[in-house]
């Protein structure tokens, strides 16, 4: 039987209904047209599926959709400002830190959370801030090297 929930989502009140087990991800694609999430490993191993809940980066497909009750979730598709990117989205293609994309809104979620406790991180907090985050294209480097960039933009 399906459960009605309201939520915040990037900003605004949402209600959708979704089946008890029924994972936040799969509601966020399917229910809710939010593709930017991805599912990589449904495991919770690799971060592609990272979203901010109540401000902590949770793996959605490890969160079920009821969980959202009550709760603030930032997406990928909120970090832009209509049509202004956010500074990490500007430096991930300013430094081509994506290939095929399918890690690039986990990273994006795990920098913005990283550099909102920590506004001017080394490269090793960089590097631990994005541990749970699996690239299978890119390497790191350039992901690092975007963070750094965006962190610099984003301090003024």
């Amino acid at each position: 039987m399906a459960v009605l929930v309201t939520t915040t989502i990037n900003g605004d009140r949402v209600e959708f209904a979704c089946e008890p087990n029924e994972p936040l991800l799969d509601v966020l694609r399917n229910r809710l047209g939010l593709s930017g999430a991805k599912e990589g490993c449904g495991t919770g191993d690799c971060g592609a599926c990272s979203v901010q809940v109540d401000g902590r980066v949770v793996c959605s497909c490890l969160v079920l959709g009821v969980e959202a009750e009550g709760r603030e979730i930032e997406t990928v598709e909120g970090l832009a400002q209509g049509t202004e990117l956010h500074p990490l989205q500007s430096k991930f293609l300013e430094h081509a830190a994506l290939q095929c994309g399918v890690c690039t809104p986990g990273f994006l979620m795990a920098a913005k959370a990283l550099l909102e406790k920590n506004p001017n991180p080394t490269e090793e907090e960089i590097r631990f801030g994005l541990a749970g985050n699996l690239c299978r294209c890119t390497g790191y480097d350039k992901i690092v090297r975007a963070v750094q960039d965006a962190a610099k933009v984003m301090r003024g």
